[in-house]
Order: C-alpha cells, then structure tokens, then sequence
C-alpha cells in the first residue's frame, strides 16, 4: 500500500510515521508539510517528502492540482494538517484548517485515491451536560452530537470540518471516509511543542527540576481522557488496513485525575478551586501575552464528552499500549528536560539556553572539539600578540547584535504565517538562533565575557522597534515585511564579516580554520534567502493592486 499522510511532522504525525513503518501492509509512505524535518532521522527516514502549503497563503487550484499530482497512484490520504496558532488570526487558522481539509478533499477525489482518513477530534463534539451532574460522568460513543463548544475556535474548526468531511463522503460514495476522534494526545517527543502552543516560556516548568509546588491548583470538576501519539499512530494505521468508513472515538480506557495531575507534577497535594476562577486568571494571562492559550481550551477540558473507544476496538482491532496516565507523565518529564525532534513543530527546547550548532562536531570548538579546540583554561592562554580584552569586546559585541538578530527573525516568522516566504523565514530563524548560540558557546569556551547586560538592552531595543509607526496602527503594515528583511539582511552581513575575522585568527585562538569556512558559506546561503523574500516584499509593499499577506 502507498500511503500519504499530510501534516506527517507534528505530534500524532510522527506517531502515525511510526505506526506505518511498523505496517507490512504499508510499503510507500509519502509525508507532506509545510516545512519538512530531517529526513535522515526515524521517524521521517525512508519516507518521500514534499512541501506543500495547503492553504495559509496559497491559491485554491494551484494548490489542489500539487496536491492531486503528489497523491497519484496511493491507496490512501491521511489528512493531519491543523495549525493551532496564532490564536489571533483566526480567519488563517479557519483557511487552513477548515478550507485546507476542503482542499485535501477535492485532490483526492481529482486523484482517484480510495480512500481519505482525516484527523478530527474529542473537540468536534457538543459539551456534555453529564460531565458537572454526574459524580461519575458516562462515555459516550460516536453518536453522540457534534455540535462543539462555542468559546473555542480549535473546536469550532473542528465541527466546519466535519461537515466538510459530511458533504464530501455524500458527493463520493466510493472514497471511503474515515475519521478518527483522539482524545487530547501526548508523547515526551512533543513536550517541547506543547510548552510552546499552550503553557509558554512565562510559566517556568522548567524550574520543577529544582523542587516541587506546594500544591497544584487546579479547576474542580477536572476529568481528562488521553492517549498516546504513538498509540493515535497505530490507530491511524489500523484505519488505513481495515478501511472502514465513519468516526472511531481514539482514547486510552484510563481517566486523569486531579490526584494523578497532582502526583505527577508534584508531590500529590492539589487543591481545587471553582473553574470559573481559573477561567478569569487564564483570560488574564492570555490577553497579557504570558500564556498562549485561550480560555477556549479550558471550557472543552471541562465541558466535552469522555469518549467511548468500544467501536475502534472492535472493529480496528485498535487497544491503547500506553495509560493516558502515563502519557501525560511522559509529556510532563518531557517539557521539563525539554525534549523533542528534528521536526519544525517538535524542535527541541534550548537546553540551558544552549543549543549546540551542527558544525560543532569533534572537529569543531571548545568543549566539543577534538584536535584544533580552544585553549584549556581560557583567555589567559591567548598568545600575547592578541589584544584580549578587544577580541573579547568585538565577540560581545557580536553577541549583542545576533541577540536582537534573533528575536527580529523569529518575530518576521511568526507575523508573516501566512505569507509565501513562510517557511523561509521559519528556516531563518532556526539558522540565525543556532548561530547565535554557536557564538556564545565559542565566547565561554575561550573563556571571554559575555556582557549580558547588552543583551538584555538588544532584546529590549528590539522590542522598543517594534512599535516604529509604519503608517499602520491597528494592523500590519505591508511595509514592515521590505524593511525587516532589510535590516536582517544588514545584520547577517556583519555576521559573515565575524567569521571571516575569526578565519583569518582561527590559528592565532586554537581553532579550526574550516569551521569558519563552511559558516561563511552557511551564513551566505542565509542572505540568499533573505534576499528571496526582500524580492518578495518589494514587489508588493508599496503597490495598492497586489496583497502582502495572500500570495
């Protein structure tokens, strides 16, 4: 069978990669994103891989012709693709989400494919009167209304998919339409993605490492139905095999307590307040920009149905290997060592604040090098030709730059989500970031100052700049993407220019001369790329007749 499974690299994607590669039914697997991970690695090995924007900023037709060319000849479509954030754009999370899935629909019908499975959810459901009048609330199968909770746009989303879903299997009684309904899903892969959606880096799980809460705080009434990413991957295979049509309710048999949540993200004391007030404080850390989710998440934790998976075992031969217990504890451990992939959605989180540049390997620097490392014992064993205290100065300087750098090109990625160049400043970011902490893991172990207090002053300058008047006060000004990629292409430049000075003194400091040659040409390539999406940008700011923001 040849498989193709679209949004193949976030959390249940890679839990259904998995599933697949374990399917001798399965011997082709295709995944399609909008940004691809490392091929190289399981996972996402052995796979064919295509980028392919469904719907964030791309044409209808254009869009579902790629799509169709790329499903030709497959026995089925897995449709996992839904973006999550930003919460305030909603009409993109709708285009995606929503007219992204109609899309899917019509390519594969134009492709002939037989068969489409389609990732809904818990979240399509109506709430569940029974879950606040019942001391213990029932299950409820698959016939149970989707009517969706009204105050979140994830479920909402999820319900305008269904009935897209609805039309297409009445228009195309021989595809046959398969739709999984997961509970909430976890794995310790995906921690650091989940940090990022929902908690946020204001909220410091990280410091649970050091100690515990006294008590967890947490809404009364809390009941939690879950399961696995790789047992949702197993049931997305089991579809594939089976070929049933209709929804299968995809939950693990146990339920999340609040004592559960309380031995596992302390020492088992909680305390239970009136939801309604943890609802306030969410609004309030979400509206203030603390925390990513909205109060919507919250009312479908408490108000939607538990799921009764009887269908799924009976007739997928489908059985949760992992506790839903259990998965949340391997997706709290996970967010606390920061654990991920080498997928853009389950990147892993900086550890420590340092991430370890690809180039430093055992012919690398410092700490990670073999022959050519820095110096043992720092500075101080710096030829004495070699003005220490201005080399020191000029890689704290660089720093400081590369700081504001940073946060510059992880804002242009994350405002200009819906734009064409997308996944190029995304990819930007990554580099930029990365090279930026190759530089101070190279200042400590030459064992140089680094200034944070620059650092801190770049991160806030950066800040300050965003609030420069473009002409726009209430929405994004076109201009902003032509002058950003301007000053990012300045500040890349400088970035070649340090290289090339620590080339030309790589001897002089007990480097490796060729590191610094292949982030020359890395970091070109980088303003290669910001010169692709200056063209971009100049050939739409500053004309009335062509939008910025829709290709």
């Amino acid at each position: 069978m040849k498989v193709v499974v679209i949004g193949a690299t976030g959390n249940v994607g890679t839990g259904t990669l998995r599933a697949l590669h374990e399917t001798p039914e399965v011997t082709s697997i295709v995944g399609i994103a909008r940004r691809l991970p490392e091929t190289g690695v399981e996972p996402y090995k052995d796979c064919e891989w295509h980028s392919v924007d469904i719907a964030a900023a791309s044409a209808a037709e254009a869009t579902v012709t790629e799509l169709s060319a790329i499903f030709e000849g497959a026995d089925a479509v897995i449709h996992l693709a839904w973006l999550i954030q930003p919460n305030d754009q909603r009409e993109l999370l709708r285009r995606v989400n929503v007219e992204g899935t109609r899309r899917v629909t019509e390519a594969v019908a134009r492709a002939g494919v037989p068969h489409l499975v389609a990732a809904s959810s818990v979240g399509a459901y109506s709430p569940d009167e029974a879950r606040s009048s019942a001391d213990s609330p029932p299950l409820r199968d698959e016939s149970f209304p989707t009517g969706g909770v009204d105050s979140s746009h994830y479920s909402v989303d999820k319900v305008a998919q269904e009935h897209v879903l609805d039309a297409f299997a009445a228009a195309h009684p021989e595809i046959t339409v398969t739709r999984l309904r997961s509970a909430f899903t976890f794995q310790g892969d995906a921690a650091s993605e989940i940090q990022r959606y929902f908690v946020g880096g204001a909220v410091p799980v990280q410091a649970l490492k050091m100690g515990r809460l006294p008590a967890l705080t947490l809404p009364k009434g809390l009941l939690m139905q879950g399961v696995h990413a790789d047992d949702a991957g197993r049931a997305y295979a089991a579809a594939v095999v089976r070929k049933l049509p209709g929804a299968f309710n995809i939950a693990a048999d146990d339920l999340i307590t609040p004592q559960d949540f309380a031995d596992i993200v302390d020492h088992g004391h909680f305390m239970l307040i009136p939801p309604t007030v943890v609802r306030a404080a969410l609004i309030t850390a979400h509206k203030s920009g603390l925390v990513p989710a909205d109060a919507g998440w919250l009312d479908m934790a408490m108000q939607l149905p538990l799921l009764d998976s009887s269908r799924a075992r009976a007739e997928l031969g489908w059985q949760a290997r992992v506790s839903a217990v259990d998965a949340f504890r391997e997706l709290f451990e996970g967010m606390v060592a920061g654990t991920g992939l080498p997928s853009p959605p389950l990147v892993p989180r900086k550890k420590d604040d340092r991430i370890v540049h690809p180039l430093q390997e055992p012919a690398g620097v410092g700490a990670h090098a073999g022959q050519g490392a820095a110096p043992q014992g720092g500075s101080e064993e710096l030829p004495e030709d070699l003005t220490k205290d201005l080399m020191s100065l000029y890689l704290s300087d660089h720093l400081t730059g590369a700081t504001a750098g940073t946060n510059r090109i992880e804002r242009m990625a994350a405002d200009f989500v819906d734009t064409p160049v997308y996944a190029d400043l995304a990819g930007l970011a990554e580099g930029i970031r990365a090279n930026r902490e190759f530089l101070r893991n190279l200042i400590d172990d030459l064992g140089f100052a680094r200034r944070p207090y620059r650092q801190a002053a770049a991160w806030a300058t950066e800040r300050v700049g965003r609030l420069k008047l473009n002409g726009r006060l209430l929405e994004r000004s076109p201009m902003t993407m032509l002058l950003e990629s301007e000053l990012m292409s300045s500040g890349v430049q400088g970035q070649i220019g340090l290289w090339e000075t620590l080339h030309e003194h790589a001897d002089e400091l007990g480097l490796d001369a060729e590191v610094f040659s292949r982030l020359i040409e890395d970091t070109q390539g980088m303003l290669d790329t910001l010169g692709k999406v200056h063209a971009y940008a100049r050939s739409r700011a500053l004309r009335d007749d062509r939008e910025i923001f829709w290709d």
